[in-house]
């Protein structure tokens, strides 16, 4: 049996420690390829992967992609503007479809949560889950994690401030799961309005981006997600940007060893000042490679790396 259990990667809510341990370590062990002048092994020849993308994605379906490409993975992308969704088909009979032609794994990013869950459910292919709603969005938590990892050297004992958009945003929730469940202390900041009710079941809440920058050996900024808003949250992007924006002189009251880390897109002027973001402080850069190893980990251990419970 691999060391990691499990048939799909849906989320990190159900994952034990010793799962994403395994996935960091694998997602390390394959950084060296990375590292080669031709970066290709043949780990996945004759595997199949669909790339089901219902929202748009540069970072998280580029990584995958070039993660299947590293392992020889043949894969196939759509985009659902480009499908026949925009004809009316639902998400089960695309699937069923795509399912037909025998692929091994369905990578889907889908506006509504739990939308992998459901293919999960009625599909025989792994299922991974590369952003669904305002739920989850396990490979990127992965990914922030490993990078703390490499530069930290540990998660257990990390002060990790997030700040932004926490009521939108998946990558928080995932965030929040995985850095608890291995012994980092989170603390989330937004204004009010951009708070999950009951979101203090989980981490520590404040209002003040100085009370979460305090101790922080970490920063992950979140961009404010205006597509997914109805109404007014906020009165602007320049208030926003002044009550909760991470500044140089913000970043200058920090640690002098923190570390800011963005998923990307980045509004800057907004949530994070260009210095800040293109600042010696900054791994956002190291996220964006990182996001391959952890994609390569992800794709390794579901298809080729050991039987699945």
């Amino acid at each position: 049996m691999s060391a990691y259990p499990h048939r799909h990667l849906l989320g990190i809510e159900p994952l034990e420690p010793a799962h994403i341990q395994a996935i960091l370590d694998t997602a390390d062990g394959l950084r060296e390829v990375l590292d080669r002048p031709i970066k290709k092994v043949p780990t996945l020849r004759g595997k199949t992967v669909v790339n089901l993308f219902y929202e748009p994605s540069t970072r998280t379906r580029s990584s995958f992609e070039v993660a299947q490409k590293v392992l020889s993975a043949d894969s196939l992308s759509i985009a659902a503007a480009a499908s026949s969704v925009q004809k009316g088909e639902t998400l089960l009979d695309t699937v069923k479809n795509l399912e037909a032609m025998n692929p091994d794994m369905v990578v889907i990013r889908h506006a509504s949560s739990g939308a992998p869950h459901f293919l999960a459910r009625h599909c025989r292919s792994a299922i991974v889950n590369a952003g669904d709603g305002a739920h989850e969005h396990p490979t990127q938590a992965l990914l922030d994690a490993l990078t703390l990892r490499q530069k930290k050297g540990r998660l257990k004992g990390l002060r990790v401030a997030i700040v932004g958009d926490i009521l939108h945003s998946r990558v928080a929730r995932s965030n929040v799961w995985l850095l608890s469940k291995m012994g980092a202390e989170v603390v989330l900041c937004a204004p009010p309005t951009l708070m999950p009710p009951g979101i203090e079941a989980l981490a520590p809440v404040t209002y003040r981006i100085e009370e979460a920058l305090e101790g922080a050996d970490a920063i992950m900024m979140l961009r404010i997600q205006t597509e997914r808003m109805t109404g007014a949250y906020f009165p602007s992007t320049r208030e926003f940007h002044v009550r909760f924006g991470l500044t140089e002189e913000r970043v200058r009251r920090a640690r002098r060893d923190v570390l800011i880390l963005h998923p990307g897109p980045m509004n800057r002027g907004v949530e994070i000042a260009s210095e800040v973001a293109d600042g010696p402080a900054s791994v956002i850069l190291d996220q964006v490679t990182n996001g391959v190893l952890v994609r390569m980990a992800v794709l390794y251990l579901l298809l080729g790396g050991g039987e699945a419970a």
